[in-house]
């Protein structure tokens, strides 16, 4: 094997000299402090000249070179790595301000939504509130509203003089009893009886009255007389309080007197001085009788005492008829057919016109058909 001569060898050392040149001055550049190892080395390589030059006698030129390679590697290294930590450092705080600013956008669409139900709960309260304050003014105006009809209703009753009572029980179609105690007669009015004495469709009266009348608060009125001779009271019952008591739509439609006749439960049966609505309770009861409601469905006449019978008006033709026949007697014959002649009246009211106390058994005008209670006594109020 051919040995290599001192040119080879030299020629060889330069090239690796080069070489660790440029390796060292691009770790320079990568790293600029790594120059002070490159400055070291090139001081070593001129000391290596000099030697070579036999201008110097320091033969340890090696180990400056040596130093210099050495340094200019740890340094780049170490510095080399600056740059990445310099790099990672504003990655790291990108991350931690993105992060940031993530929670503080949470935060904020977390406390854009808190306000927004708070907004949406207080929207709701104040609803709630306008609604409730809307409703207690509409209640606080329909009592008002109504405290404002109760008084004009106060002031109309008694300006009608109406009392209001409630009743209690239902004597019979046309008596009944208030809570405290107190009988009342209804006035202008007569059912058929259904206590002592039963007539037919009495007990359909009664059970009328009862239906309309038990437990309910009513208004009664009085027409002239307070009592009858029994003590009860005499009135006539409205189921509302009319505006005007005369007035013939508000006598059909609340009055519970004119509600009997009209229905066919009672006939129509006028007591001087109580006449106040007599006229139109022999209207409605026409009415009842044309449409042969109730009690004059069975018979003209009806089914007990009242203003439309006529029994008397034939007992008055038999009478005259008898005067008649017994014209042609003697005087001596007529006068006993003129003391034990009889009067004749169609009805209470006929009758009250003349003699207004009634009158008992023994007098002429005496019928029993007047005498509604049997005490041999007609028409007495």
């Amino acid at each position: 094997m051919k040995k290599w001569g001192k040119f080879e060898v030299r020629l060889i050392k330069n090239i690796a000299i080069v070489i660790i040149l440029l390796l060292l001055l691009s770790l320079g550049i990568a790293a600029p402090w790594a120059f002070i190892g490159v400055n070291i080395f090139i001081v070593g390589l001129f000391l290596r000249w000099a030697y070579l030059k036999r201008n110097t006698s320091f033969k340890k030129y090696g180990w400056v070179m040596t130093a210099g390679i050495l340094l200019t590697f740890i340094i780049g290294l170490s510095t080399m790595e600056a740059p990445e930590q310099e790099t990672e450092k504003p990655k790291v705080e990108n991350q931690a301000k993105e992060l940031a600013e993530k929670k503080a956008k949470e935060k904020a669409e977390k406390e854009k939504k808190e306000e927004e139900a708070k907004k949406a709960e207080e929207a709701k309260k104040a609803e709630e509130q306008r609604v409730a304050d809307e409703k207690a003014a509409q209640e606080a105006a329909e009592k008002e509203k109504q405290e404002a009809l109760i008084k004009q209703k106060e002031e109309l009753a008694k300006s009608l003089n109406l009392e209001l009572v409630t009743i209690g029980r239902v004597v019979d179609g046309d008596t009944v009893e208030t809570t405290d105690g107190r009988k009342i007669r209804l006035i202008g009015v007569n059912t058929p009886e259904s206590t002592t004495k039963i007539e037919e469709y009495g007990k359909e009266a009664s059970n009328y009255t009862s239906s309309k009348l038990t437990n309910k608060e009513v208004w009664v009125q009085k027409d002239v007389s307070e009592t009858d001779r029994y003590g009860r009271l005499l009135r006539v019952v409205w189921l509302d309080i009319p505006t005007n008591d005369m007035d013939e739509s508000e006598i059909r439609a609340k009055m519970f007197n004119a509600d009997l006749v009209l229905n066919g439960y009672a006939e129509p049966s006028t007591y001087n001085p109580d006449v106040k609505y007599s006229e139109m309770f022999m209207k409605f009861a026409r009415e009842a009788r044309n449409s042969n409601k109730g009690l004059w469905a069975i018979s003209d006449e009806g089914t007990t005492k009242g203003d439309l019978d006529t029994t008397k008006a034939a007992s008055t033709t038999s009478s005259g008829s008898t005067s008649s026949s017994s014209s042609n007697n003697t005087t001596t014959a007529q006068t006993p057919a003129t003391s034990s002649a009889t009067e004749s009246y169609q009805n209470c009211t006929e009758l009250r016109k003349v003699y207004p106390d009634g009158v008992p058994s023994t007098h002429p005008a005496y019928d029993s058909k007047h005498d509604r209670d049997k005490d041999n006594y007609a028409c007495e109020r």
